[in-house]
Protein backbone atom coordinates (compact mmCIF):
# COMPACT_ATOMS: atom_id res chain seq x y z
CA UNK A 1 0.00 0.00 0.00
CA UNK A 2 1.11 3.61 -0.67
CA UNK A 3 1.48 5.59 1.96
CA UNK A 4 0.97 9.49 2.04
CA UNK A 5 4.49 9.70 3.32
CA UNK A 6 6.07 7.67 0.61
CA UNK A 7 4.71 10.73 -1.80
CA UNK A 8 6.58 13.79 -2.85
CA UNK A 9 3.98 16.19 -4.26
CA UNK A 10 5.60 18.50 -6.75
CA UNK A 11 3.80 21.87 -7.68
CA UNK A 12 5.15 22.88 -11.19
CA UNK A 13 5.63 26.16 -11.97
CA UNK A 14 8.62 26.11 -14.49
CA UNK A 15 6.71 27.44 -17.41
CA UNK A 16 7.02 30.75 -18.85
CA UNK A 17 3.42 31.96 -19.09
CA UNK A 18 3.37 33.66 -22.41
CA UNK A 19 -0.58 33.14 -22.83
CA UNK A 20 -0.76 35.55 -19.87
CA UNK A 21 0.96 38.26 -20.98
CA UNK A 22 0.03 41.32 -23.27
CA UNK A 23 3.69 41.25 -24.58
CA UNK A 24 3.78 37.22 -25.30
CA UNK A 25 6.86 37.62 -23.49
CA UNK A 26 5.12 35.37 -20.81
CA UNK A 27 4.67 35.88 -16.64
CA UNK A 28 5.37 34.08 -13.92
CA UNK A 29 2.12 32.49 -13.48
CA UNK A 30 3.03 30.89 -9.78
CA UNK A 31 3.09 34.05 -8.59
CA UNK A 32 0.07 35.90 -9.99
CA UNK A 33 -2.81 36.88 -7.16
CA UNK A 34 -5.81 34.75 -7.00
CA UNK A 35 -8.20 35.13 -4.21
CA UNK A 36 -5.90 37.43 -1.85
CA UNK A 37 -2.65 35.13 -2.68
CA UNK A 38 -0.34 33.85 -5.08
CA UNK A 39 -1.54 30.95 -7.20
CA UNK A 40 1.22 28.71 -6.06
CA UNK A 41 0.14 28.86 -2.46
CA UNK A 42 -3.27 27.63 -3.55
CA UNK A 43 -1.58 24.56 -4.61
CA UNK A 44 0.39 24.49 -2.02
CA UNK A 45 -1.82 24.35 0.48
CA UNK A 46 -4.23 21.99 -1.63
CA UNK A 47 -1.24 19.12 -1.93
CA UNK A 48 0.49 19.62 1.55
CA UNK A 49 -2.27 17.49 3.25
CA UNK A 50 -2.37 15.03 0.89
CA UNK A 51 1.60 14.32 1.37
CA UNK A 52 4.70 13.62 3.13
CA UNK A 53 6.82 16.32 1.75
CA UNK A 54 6.75 18.95 -1.30
CA UNK A 55 8.90 20.30 -4.05
CA UNK A 56 8.51 23.42 -6.04
CA UNK A 57 9.57 22.85 -10.06
CA UNK A 58 10.68 26.54 -10.64
CA UNK A 59 12.97 28.21 -13.25
CA UNK A 60 12.36 31.93 -12.93
CA UNK A 61 11.88 34.31 -9.43
CA UNK A 62 13.64 31.42 -7.40
CA UNK A 63 13.66 33.62 -4.29
CA UNK A 64 10.42 34.57 -4.36
CA UNK A 65 9.48 30.32 -4.46
CA UNK A 66 11.82 29.56 -1.74
CA UNK A 67 10.17 32.27 0.55
CA UNK A 68 7.06 29.72 0.99
CA UNK A 69 9.16 27.50 2.78
CA UNK A 70 9.64 24.51 0.84
CA UNK A 71 12.86 23.08 -1.68
CA UNK A 72 13.13 24.73 -5.26
CA UNK A 73 14.29 22.57 -7.82
CA UNK A 74 14.94 24.12 -11.68
CA UNK A 75 14.84 22.40 -15.08
CA UNK A 76 17.87 20.09 -15.94
CA UNK A 77 17.06 21.07 -19.30
CA UNK A 78 17.15 25.04 -20.40
CA UNK A 79 14.81 27.02 -22.72
CA UNK A 80 11.43 26.08 -20.45
CA UNK A 81 11.29 22.63 -21.23
CA UNK A 82 7.71 22.05 -20.62
CA UNK A 83 6.09 19.78 -17.16
CA UNK A 84 7.80 16.58 -17.89
CA UNK A 85 11.49 18.26 -17.38
CA UNK A 86 10.22 19.87 -14.37
CA UNK A 87 9.03 15.94 -13.46
CA UNK A 88 12.16 14.75 -14.47
CA UNK A 89 14.05 17.06 -12.43
CA UNK A 90 11.83 16.37 -8.79
CA UNK A 91 12.08 13.14 -9.55
CA UNK A 92 15.82 13.44 -9.44
CA UNK A 93 15.61 15.30 -6.13
CA UNK A 94 12.61 13.38 -4.38
CA UNK A 95 13.74 11.01 -1.31
CA UNK A 96 10.50 9.37 -1.73
CA UNK A 97 9.39 6.11 -3.97
CA UNK A 98 6.23 8.21 -5.40
CA UNK A 99 5.97 11.82 -6.91
CA UNK A 100 2.68 13.36 -7.27
CA UNK A 101 2.64 16.47 -9.75
CA UNK A 102 -0.07 18.70 -10.21
CA UNK A 103 -0.02 22.32 -11.84
CA UNK A 104 0.56 25.69 -9.91
CA UNK A 105 -2.16 27.08 -12.54
CA UNK A 106 -5.17 24.69 -11.46
CA UNK A 107 -5.97 26.21 -7.68
CA UNK A 108 -9.00 23.72 -6.77
CA UNK A 109 -8.14 20.07 -7.73
CA UNK A 110 -9.77 17.75 -5.09
CA UNK A 111 -8.31 17.47 -1.34
CA UNK A 112 -8.66 13.33 -2.27
CA UNK A 113 -6.49 13.57 -5.37
CA UNK A 114 -3.57 12.16 -4.44
CA UNK A 115 -4.83 8.90 -2.10
CA UNK A 116 -7.12 8.47 -5.09
CA UNK A 117 -4.38 7.93 -7.72
CA UNK A 118 -2.43 6.18 -4.75
CA UNK A 119 -5.23 4.02 -4.33
CA UNK A 120 -5.61 3.06 -8.58
CA UNK A 121 -1.87 2.90 -8.80
CA UNK A 122 -2.03 -0.31 -5.63
CA UNK A 123 -4.94 -1.65 -7.33
CA UNK A 124 -3.43 -2.04 -10.55
CA UNK A 125 0.39 -2.70 -9.74
CA UNK A 126 0.78 0.49 -11.55
CA UNK A 127 3.71 2.36 -11.45
CA UNK A 128 1.90 5.62 -13.10
CA UNK A 129 -1.65 6.71 -12.27
CA UNK A 130 -2.88 9.32 -14.27
CA UNK A 131 -6.35 11.64 -13.66
CA UNK A 132 -9.42 11.31 -16.19
CA UNK A 133 -12.47 13.80 -16.50
CA UNK A 134 -15.29 14.01 -19.50
CA UNK A 135 -13.12 16.61 -21.29
CA UNK A 136 -10.47 13.56 -21.25
CA UNK A 137 -6.89 13.22 -19.69
CA UNK A 138 -5.21 15.78 -17.59
CA UNK A 139 -1.87 14.79 -17.55
CA UNK A 140 -0.27 16.97 -15.47
CA UNK A 141 -2.08 15.27 -12.21
CA UNK A 142 -0.01 12.16 -12.07
CA UNK A 143 1.81 9.93 -9.55
CA UNK A 144 4.87 8.47 -10.76
CA UNK A 145 7.49 6.49 -9.41
CA UNK A 146 10.85 7.71 -9.27
CA UNK A 147 12.56 5.17 -10.46
CA UNK A 148 11.09 5.93 -14.11
CA UNK A 149 13.30 8.72 -14.49
CA UNK A 150 16.15 7.45 -16.42
CA UNK A 151 13.54 6.18 -18.98
CA UNK A 152 11.93 9.96 -18.28
CA UNK A 153 15.52 11.28 -19.29
CA UNK A 154 15.99 9.24 -22.57
CA UNK A 155 12.14 10.54 -23.45
CA UNK A 156 13.70 14.08 -23.48
CA UNK A 157 16.92 13.82 -24.78
CA UNK A 158 15.51 12.30 -28.01
CA UNK A 159 13.15 16.04 -27.91
CA UNK A 160 10.43 14.24 -27.23
CA UNK A 161 8.01 16.35 -24.65
CA UNK A 162 4.49 15.34 -24.86
CA UNK A 163 3.48 13.75 -20.77
CA UNK A 164 0.87 11.21 -22.18
CA UNK A 165 3.32 10.02 -24.70
CA UNK A 166 6.01 9.25 -22.10
CA UNK A 167 3.66 7.51 -19.88
CA UNK A 168 1.51 5.72 -22.26
CA UNK A 169 3.63 2.57 -23.27
CA UNK A 170 3.95 2.55 -19.26
CA UNK A 171 0.31 1.45 -18.73
CA UNK A 172 -0.76 4.10 -16.50
CA UNK A 173 -3.93 3.46 -13.59
CA UNK A 174 -6.53 5.47 -14.78
CA UNK A 175 -8.93 7.55 -12.50
CA UNK A 176 -12.10 9.04 -13.22
CA UNK A 177 -13.12 12.30 -11.61
CA UNK A 178 -16.57 13.41 -12.33
CA UNK A 179 -15.72 17.31 -11.28
CA UNK A 180 -13.99 19.13 -14.72
CA UNK A 181 -14.10 22.32 -12.93
CA UNK A 182 -11.75 21.34 -10.51
CA UNK A 183 -9.31 21.00 -13.15
CA UNK A 184 -9.37 23.99 -14.43
CA UNK A 185 -6.30 25.32 -15.31
CA UNK A 186 -5.34 29.17 -15.62
CA UNK A 187 -4.03 30.17 -19.04
CA UNK A 188 -4.87 33.82 -19.57
CA UNK A 189 -5.60 36.89 -17.37
CA UNK A 190 -9.60 36.65 -19.11
CA UNK A 191 -9.30 33.05 -17.26
CA UNK A 192 -8.49 33.91 -13.73
CA UNK A 193 -10.64 36.73 -13.76
CA UNK A 194 -13.53 35.01 -14.41
CA UNK A 195 -12.14 31.81 -11.84
CA UNK A 196 -11.52 34.78 -9.62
Amino acid sequence: MISRDDITGVVLAGGLGRRMSDDGQGVDKGLQPFRGKPLVQHAIERLAPQVGTILLNANQNLEAYRAFGWPVVTDALTGFAGPLAGLASAMLAARTRWVATVPCDSPLFPDDLVARLAGAADRADARVAVVQTASGAQPVFLLAQTSLVPGLQAFLAAGRRKIDAWYGPLAPAVVNFEDDAAFQNINTRDDLRSLE
